[in-house]
């Protein structure tokens, strides 16, 4: 490599932080410029109306069901109490992974995922690598579940794209097929890995057993079936239930690749755009759409906000002589 080469790559090194956060406030500043072009045109009285439509019964079973998904997430954390035999009581751990999710739901996985599960587990006696193992077999669990859950469903061709999509139908068919072969060798190499454990980046990285791994799958795909289940109440049943759930299934990814909290409006457009119908119209998506906004993201966003600071000031007056009994043992559970 010569001097010119070597000079401008070492220019790229030393400036690539504030390029990287000039381009994310771009790409940001973008994202809400397109958002509010897109607000002028859509029709909102009728969307109102079409809130306003919505029988006090569907919002009611809407609500349960997110009740329900919050607790099957919050079980994540509960494996990965068994995971690494950590000494926390479960109503505590479940505390933790409902309040994380909440805000990573609508603040992103940074601020939840990661920065309120680190505080909250740390506050209460937790050593960081232990929390480290938690949050990584979280993260595991939704997404493995994602992946063999949505390879399925593209691989079977569930959704149908739009025809101005670059991405086919074919196309989109080979990537289920190769999530789900994915998701299914992880639950391979769970139950007949020999070697069990990695470092990285100086971090102890260990294989959940197969009954573990399983446990994964199972209410890792149950929490996304049951996300889809509001939506598809909050439609009134008038789309496929298959399809709901394939739609959000992309949708979630094409908000993940966005980098936008909530994936605020990505997973409004990629409905409209899969969704729309005779029986269907645009405004009456937006609607559920909206609804489950206000239902899966605010609502248990205000209780979690509520709960940390209770929780926080609870710490605060605890001695720390309290948290003693917070051990971890063997990891008897991987």
């Amino acid at each position: 490599m010569n001097a010119g080469a070597k000079g401008g790559l070492g220019w790229w090194r030393a400036h690539w932080p504030r390029i990287r956060k000039i381009a994310t406030a771009s790409f940001i500043a973008l994202v809400v410029v397109l958002l509010c072009m897109a607000a002028t045109r859509v029709e909102w009285g009728e969307v109102l109306g079409a809130i306003s439509a919505l029988p006090s019964r569907t919002l009611w079973v809407a609500g349960l069901i997110a009740a329900a998904s919050y607790a099957v997430y919050s079980s994540f954390d509960l494996l990965g109490k068994y995971y690494t035999g950590h000494g926390l009581a479960w109503w505590r751990t479940m505390m933790v992974g409902f309040i994380s999710y909440a805000f990573t739901m609508n603040l992103g996985a940074p601020v939840g995922g990661v920065g309120l599960r680190m505080r909250l587990y740390s506050r209460q006696g937790l050593k960081q690598g232990v929390v480290m193992r938690v949050m990584a077999l979280s993260l595991a669990t939704n997404w493995i579940g994602y992946l063999l859950l949505a390879g399925a469903l593209f691989a079977a061709g569930a959704v149908a794209l739009p025809d101005e999509w670059e991405l086919g139908n074919g196309a989109l068919r080979l990537i289920g097929a190769a999530m789900a072969l994915t998701g299914v060798a992880y639950l391979f190499l769970c139950g007949l890995s020999n070697t069990r454990s990695w470092t990285l980046w100086g971090h102890e990285i260990e294989l959940p057993s197969l009954g573990l791994a399983s446990l994964q799958i199972f209410i890792g795909m149950l929490n996304w079936a049951l996300i889809a289940a509001v939506i598809y109440v909050l439609m009134q049943q008038k789309v496929a239930y298959p399809l709901v759930l394939g739609t959000l299934l992309i949708s979630a990814i094409a908000g993940a690749l966005a980098h936008i909290p909530g994936g605020l409006g990505v997973i409004e457009s990629v409905f409209i755009a899969l969704l729309v119908s005779p029986s269907m119209p645009r405004f009456q998506i937006l609607g559920a759409i909206l609804v489950y906004r206000a239902v899966y993201y605010l609502g248990p966003l205000l209780i979690a906000g509520a709960w940390y600071l209770a929780a926080e000031a609870k710490m605060e007056r605890k001695p720390k002589s309290d948290k003693s009994d917070i051990r971890c043992t063997n990891y008897p559970y991987r």
